[in-house]
């Protein structure tokens, strides 16, 4: 099984501004998100299943249900599992609800020890990539690089945390810079 944090970051390493995430989409070019809708167009014909934390799985059942971007279709039909312990359900539209389950790390726990071969893909969810990260239960980065440095923010690995990295893919977009990792173990 393996475990991709996919994250739009800035230049400097932040994976969300002192505003928010909006820092750095702002600065994102239609050809470098045309170009990433492509790549998770492809990446999709791996995933298992996607991983949302509460606050991601808001925005984004708020978007996807109804967004016309090509790949919103298998966005909405893909299996979603939500972390969090406040909601009592998820629903997706008119689409199949979400999957609530309270605790990102047990979860992906139990799918190693089950001998799961699933690949998850976590989309934002800054918090819960972070948990995943001091587990040792994340073992991708699937980067994009936007044209903008934030200077302060939530970084994509928290302070005083050390990842030891392999990379395994770059491209140059419009205007982004899309970068794989693995982190080693």
């Amino acid at each position: 099984m393996r475990v991709v944090a996919q994250q739009w970051v800035s230049v400097d390493g932040y994976a969300a501004g002192p505003r928010g995430e909006q820092d750095i989409f702002a600065a994102v070019r239609p050809g470098a998100d045309a170009a990433s809708q492509r790549w998770n167009d492809r990446l999709l014909d791996e995933v298992d299943s996607v991983l949302l934390g509460r606050r991601s799985y808001g925005a984004f059942s708020q978007f996807w249900p109804t967004s016309d971007e090509p790949i919103a279709e298998r966005v909405n039909r893909i299996d979603k599992v939500v972390f969090s312990r406040t909601l009592d359900a998820a629903p997706w539209g008119t689409y199949e609800p979400a999957t609530i389950v309270a605790d990102a790390v047990s979860h992906v726990r139990e799918r190693r020890r089950d001998g799961d071969d699933a690949t998850l893909l976590l989309w934002g969810s800054l918090a819960v990539m972070h948990g995943l990260m001091a587990a040792r239960e994340l073992d991708e980065f699937d980067l994009f690089v936007a044209p903008v440095a934030l200077g302060s923010g939530t970084p994509l690995v928290p302070e005083g945390m050390t990842l030891q990295l392999t990379q395994v893919g770059q491209e140059i977009w419009d205007g982004a810079a899309h970068l794989r990792y693995t982190i080693d173990r």
